[in-house]
């Protein structure tokens, strides 16, 4: 065992790697089409017996000291083991991104800690589908996007273990120049590692059984898609060919941020949501393609079968109402309470748009309590000024998004993956690859959640995401979260106001809310 100590947000002496983990990849020249190309591929290498290869070795370890700041100010002092793993799978394609790091606290504040109970973080630090490794990492990622005090480093202060998995992504290609980080790769990845935890549980620290997924973005995609599919064995060709363990793949919780999601219907709903705001130069996108997709999502929505207390069947007519009464305004309510009342008064004058009754909006202190803001959706749109993307914003003709990557394959660097902009480019008689459907639906947390339900998906529900975020519609997640609640699911979801993407601004709140739909109470 090795000792070191680190200051969140500063750099301390690097110790060496940790007993047992290999650096580099394993299989440098094996075909890395398999599991992350196409389903035949997975099944020509699929085999059994992996799971012998995979015991998790609760001694080798380095023990680290981490004073972590929480959101309240108030430092502690941590002392945690880190474990290397140097993959999650017995067969990896790249095992420089399919190993894990799992940190568990044993002294907080100079008491001692047994998270052999505790609830797992299992946190993602996917970005853009791009790559994600851990396997240089020497402690814990301990600052958030930022600067401050990461999600990981506050669940570690809590007492829980944090799990830091690595996944293939998008960029990746080989010497040969064949694409083997494209979909479904992260996700299978993402399985692969919750298959290794309950494999090893009650060798693991922590409760193999109360794992919540975290992540960002493209990781908070993801992180939906692990909760919303898990055990669904359309996923096994690809993780038999990984050599990944022979467990469940289901989790218990999902944190999910600012999620792109529904990928063959973003562009329907950015339009329908963003299409009349400009781009940042101030054009507008092209009408006839923003009007087109738009008018596409009605259609959508209504093959969802989505409904919400108060609202009944959500169409593209009250879909905006909805999001309004259900999402933005108790945004925008939260925001304004709980500025002093000068602050509020000022605000309220520099955007008249919104009506705020029942509170004090100047003088005194304390006065928003009881306050209720409101607003039109044509005013919303005009406060949120810019869009971030051009039409079409996920498919796009010229194959140059982050998503026609990610459907890419073999050598082909980038596909259409919507009849839409295929058919733009190439004529009304385009017919979609063969493997493209199916591949949607293994990206698609709403396959599993309506096409095809899955009652093994996780049923608590952590969403988030900002007011000004165009990176996606905003009824993206507003979806996601009336189809969860409606399966009665337990949903806490918030819109932050005025946040952009990315924004997380309760990461405490996230780390209470584990404990609490965990039932885990830390010892003191």
């Amino acid at each position: 065992m090795k000792r070191r100590a680190v200051v969140m947000g500063l750099t301390a002496a690097t110790v060496g790697t940790a007993a047992g983990f290999a650096s580099g990849a394993r299989a440098a020249t094996r075909d890395r089409r398999a599991g992350a190309g196409t389903g035949a591929g997975a099944e020509a290498r699929a085999g059994g017996g992996a799971s012998a290869d995979l015991v998790f070795d609760p001694d080798a370890f380095t023990e680290s000291t981490l004073t972590v700041k929480d959101t309240g100010g108030v430092a502690h002092e941590v002392v945690y083991r880190f474990h290397k793993v140097a993959s999650y799978v017995a067969d990896p394609v790249d095992a420089t991104y399919q190993s894990l790091n799992v940190s568990v606290p044993v002294r907080i504040d100079g008491t001692a800690v047994d998270a052999s109970g505790a609830p797992i973080l299992l946190a993602n630090g996917i970005g853009g589908y791009m790559p994600s490794s851990v396997a240089n990492n020497t402690g814990i990622v301990a600052s958030g996007m930022g600067g401050g005090t990461s999600r990981q480093a506050l669940a570690l202060a809590a007492g829980y273990v944090v799990v830091e998995p690595g996944a293939r992504g998008r960029t990746l290609v080989d010497a040969s120049g064949i694409y083997y980080g494209t979909a479904p790769a992260a996700i299978v990845d993402l399985k692969a590692a919750v298959r290794y935890l309950k494999f090893n549980e009650g060798r693991v620290p922590g409760n193999v059984r109360r794992i919540v997924s975290s992540g960002v973005s493209a990781g908070g995609a993801l992180s939906a898609l692990l909760g919303a599919s898990g055990d669904s064995p359309r996923y096994e060709p690809y993780l038999r060919a990984l050599g990944a363990a022979d467990a469940s793949d289901a989790i218990f919780a999902v944190g999910s941020w600012c999620p792109i999601i529904d990928l063959e219907h973003a562009d329907m709903a950015y339009e329908w949501c963003w299409g009349g705001n400009p781009l940042s130069g101030g054009a507008q996108v092209d009408p006839a393609v923003s009007g087109e997709l738009k008018a596409a999502y009605a259609e959508h929505l209504a093959s969802l079968g989505l409904r919400a207390k108060g609202f009944g069947a959500l169409t593209a007519r009250n879909l905006d109402a909805y999001l309004l009464r259900t999402h933005l305004e108790p945004s925008a309510t939260r925001f304004l309470a709980a500025l002093p009342d000068a602050d509020r008064a000022a605000y309220l004058a520099a955007n008249p748009f919104i009506t705020w009754t029942g509170g004090a909006s100047g003088g005194g202190s304390g006065g928003g309590s009881g306050g209720r803001a409101t607003f039109s959706w044509a005013d919303f749109l005009t406060h949120v000024g810019t869009r971030k993307k051009n039409a079409p914003s996920f498919d796009g003709f010229t194959l140059a998004t982050p998503e026609n990557n990610l459907f890419g394959t073999g050598t082909t660097k980038a596909r259409h993956f919507t009849l839409y902009s295929l058919r733009h480019e190439s004529g009304d008689s385009a017919r979609l690859d063969a493997d493209i459907p199916a591949k949607l639906d293994l990206m698609n947390p709403m396959h599993h959640l309506v096409e095809n339900l899955n009652r093994d998906r996780a049923k608590h529900w952590w969403i988030r995401l900002g007011t000004k975020d165009t990176d996606t519609s905003l009824s993206v997640a507003g979806n996601l979260s009336a189809r969860l609640t409606s399966l009665g699911d337990d949903v806490d979801t918030a819109y932050y106001w005025d946040a952009g993407h990315g924004a997380d601004l309760d990461p405490g709140a996230f780390v209470e809310w584990i404990g609490e739909v965990s039932g885990y109470r830390r010892a003191l």
